[in-house]
């Protein structure tokens, strides 16, 4: 059994600091992990950040990351095991907010829990709620615990509620955060620690979320952290740093309204570049997640204070990276990112936005998923020969030897005339590829399986669909490309897009002969 299961209250309701005479824990502090509490006179004077003032350690290198979004005011979601201070974490802050703040058990709670109980308005022409101090209609903030075992009509009523702040339609006009805690879902738990309930959130749900962090857990603690974490001293105090984070905040938020609607170009072009970088390595962003990122990360550069000059800063990077880090919304569904690719998308992401000149070109390039689009900005934008060079060299190394291919056979006519921003090195590198593709040459081995007659070769039932559609130049080049694949076992798993893909290639560098 969790710590606090059994006095933990289904709602819970509070306002700003409260006293404690010692005694008797603040109403407000029962369902909380009694290890996160400590006296704020016992907390040593060398402890750093907003929220080890208030008594959650171990939040030191995530803190910018939640102040971001407590600046920009974007729904937070923590997961983590229990007892590792989500909750504690969340409401203890609403505490040093002075907040009217609601904290619901998701997987308790019904809807009349959350506004009140309807009844008709004296002409019986509308409905009315009857308030109680547990609704949510004059909540400034608001956490739903538990809310991956939320049933899922609750899981729907809820998603207007973190999305748009609204409840049945009707706005919430004091809510200000909307916050969330879970457990690792069912399809992510490991160590013999099951969570039985606990089920993946729905993406769309978790898209809403803009900041998704993972809580540590014991390991994760300093030793400093962990002595904290431990002392008893003070259960059932509450959270107030006097007025400090609020203050903080009220800056931040100022300033985050000033720039809103001017952000910082290397911000939108960062999001814009990693999102890609992500897409490409199967990692899918939606474009409102390509904006709540690029929220998290004005607020973010705020709270830590970098200016235009520091921008570009090994400090920056590492901030740069936490944000999307956080930013994430898979693991709330039990399907981590892989850690490679999304460090590979970052460094990317970063070198494209931050470096200058020729390396600057050559990582948007890079960054270009279309065969087309690259073959543009080679035409239009090349620095020099030697980038190009540099360019095409790497995208026929790194590329899948099909879509090397294709820009190989699309590119060659326009760089042997010279007509390309490139080197000789290059224009070979070019022919070697592109010389098998139009001199086709090979032997295509296949077999019935047993008990089939007159069956297709697969590879070729699906290319003969594509080919029959096309003009007859058309036809001649795809057929060359596809007939290459076929005869060096090189899978296309989407022909008629390849096709269509190669051909804007051709066109691009047409056109590029022909201004």
């Amino acid at each position: 059994m969790r710590p606090g299961a059994l006095v933990r209250p289904l709602i819970q309701t509070t306002r700003g600091a409260r006293p404690c005479d010692g005694h008797q824990p603040a109403p407000s502090r029962w369902f909380l992990p009694r290890m996160m509490r400590c006296r704020m006179s016992d907390r040593p004077s060398s402890v750093r950040g907003h929220l080890a003032t208030l008594g959650a350690y171990g939040f030191l290198a995530q803190e910018p990351v939640i102040l971001a979004a407590l600046t920009s005011g974007d729904p937070i979601l923590l997961i983590g095991r229990s007892g590792t201070g989500k909750t504690f974490l969340l409401n203890s802050i609403s505490e040093a907010l002075g907040l009217e703040h609601r904290h619901y058990n998701a997987s308790l709670i019904s809807f009349d829990d959350l506004v009140g109980f309807p009844y008709p308005d004296e002409a019986k022409a509308t409905v009315r709620f009857l308030e109680t101090p547990a609704t949510v209609w004059g909540a400034e903030s608001v956490l739903i615990d538990e809310i991956s075992r939320c049933k899922p009509e609750h899981q729907n009523r809820l998603f207007s509620l973190v999305h748009e702040r609204k409840v049945q339609g009707l706005a919430l006009t004091k809510l200000r955060y909307r916050w969330a805690a879970m457990n690792p879902c069912s399809t992510d738990q490991s160590n013999g620690e099951d969570y039985l309930g606990a089920e993946p959130l729905d993406p769309a749900l978790a898209d809403r979320f803009a900041v998704i962090l993972e809580v540590g857990d014991w390991d994760d603690l300093s030793d400093s952290d962990r002595q904290r974490v431990a002392n008893p001293a003070g259960e059932g105090v509450s959270s107030n740093d006097g007025g400090r984070l609020k203050a903080a905040l009220t800056r931040w938020q100022a300033d985050f309204a000033a720039q809103l609607d001017h952000c910082p170009a290397p911000l939108v072009h960062y999001v814009c570049a990693v999102t890609t970088a992500l897409r490409d390595g199967g990692i899918r962003l939606s474009p409102r997640r390509a904006r709540l990122i690029t929220r998290t990360l004005l607020a973010a550069t705020l709270v830590e204070r970098f200016t235009a000059d520091t921008l570009s800063s090994p400090a920056s990077e590492r901030l740069f990276r936490a944000v999307l880090d956080a930013s994430l919304p898979q693991r709330a569904w039990g399907a981590t990112p892989d850690a490679d690719k999304v460090a590979a998308a970052h460094r990317l992401a970063w070198d494209a936005t931050m470096l200058t000149g020729t390396a600057q070109w050559l990582h948007h390039f890079h960054l270009q998923r279309p065969l087309d689009r690259k073959a543009r900005l080679l035409l239009d934008a090349c620095p020099d020969p030697d980038t190009g060079t540099l360019a095409v060299e790497q995208l026929l190394a790194n590329e899948s030897p099909a879509r090397a291919a294709a820009f190989a056979l699309a590119a060659y006519p326009a760089a042997v005339a010279g007509d390309l921003p490139i080197g000789a090195e290059a224009v070979n590198d070019l022919g070697r590829l592109a010389q098998p593709v139009l001199t086709v040459d090979g032997e295509i081995g296949w077999q019935e399986r047993w008990g089939q007659q007159d069956s297709t070769h697969p590879e070729l039932a699906a290319y003969a669909p594509v080919l029959k559609r096309l003009g007859a130049a058309r036809r001649e080049r795809a057929q060359q490309l596809l007939y290459f694949c076929l005869t060096h076992k090189l899978a296309v798993d989407a022909p008629r897009e390849f096709e269509q893909e190669f051909h804007r290639c051709v066109q691009v560098f047409g056109k590029g002969r022909t201004a």
